[in-house]
């Protein structure tokens, strides 16, 4: 079977430093899916403001190449990087194939932009430019399962930060994005095994180079350009 994308993402996140290891972590995350020209067609959502959530089903088009270089376990990030899984227990991007699958909540439909319709997200964990393949809603008779287990997620919680955002650089970020970002920061967007307090990282979000280091458990930016 061959596929292709109907439609790309569009988010604050040029590259994939920094985005939430999963959707719906961060409601404020705002983005938006652009139709191609093929599927772009008001007919095809007819019915879907009847629906709080999507699935997203797409590709994680900056990881390279898949087939031979996959492996059978990898290194959860909820697991500081220092235990190795399978790879089909994980919701790792390194798989044979590189589709995700992500939950995102509908904000709102554009009917009346240049490229409608476009369908207006919250709670992502895309990249700009993410390749997407299907659009299905999500049915919380067959989707919600409450009680279920998770494996290893059920006795591992993410690790916040405390972020030190000094005044005079959270007047640099748009009022509209500060709130995501912050949490973005404070979801700790360093590889696990990374804990140098002098390193310096760089976070591109939403047009801005956002520079931090990380010392304990709080985050200090300490520039944004």
């Amino acid at each position: 079977m061959n596929i292709e994308p109907i439609a790309y993402f569009r988010s604050s996140f040029p590259t994939k430093f920094g985005i939430p290891r999963q959707s719906g972590i961060i409601d404020e995350l705002c983005g938006s899916i652009v139709f191609v020209p093929k599927y772009r067609n008001a007919d095809a959502l007819r019915g879907i403001e009847g629906f709080d959530y999507l699935w997203l089903v797409w590709e994680f088009s900056a990881n390279g190449a898949a087939g031979d270089k996959w492996h059978p376990t990898v290194r959860p990030p909820l697991l500081g990087g220092n235990r190795s899984v399978g790879v089909f227990a994980t919701r790792s991007p390194f798989r044979p194939n590189r589709l995700g699958l992500s939950s995102v909540r509908i904000g709102r439909v554009d009917y009346d932009s240049p490229d409608a319709p476009v369908i207006h997200v919250r709670g992502a964990d895309l990249m700009d430019g993410t390749p997407i393949y299907d659009i299905k809603p999500y049915v919380p008779y067959t989707d919600a399962h409450p009680g279920a287990r998770s494996g290893f997620v059920d006795t591992n919680e993410w690790q916040m930060l405390t972020v030190d955002m000094p005044p005079h650089l959270a007047v640099c970020v748009p009022a509209r994005l500060l709130p995501a970002l912050m949490k973005v920061l404070a979801l700790d967007p360093r590889p696990q095994y990374h804990d140098d307090g002098s390193k310096l990282y760089g976070l591109f979000f939403g047009g801005m180079n956002v520079r931090f280091r990380v010392c304990g458990t709080t985050l200090h930016v300490v520039e944004i350009a």
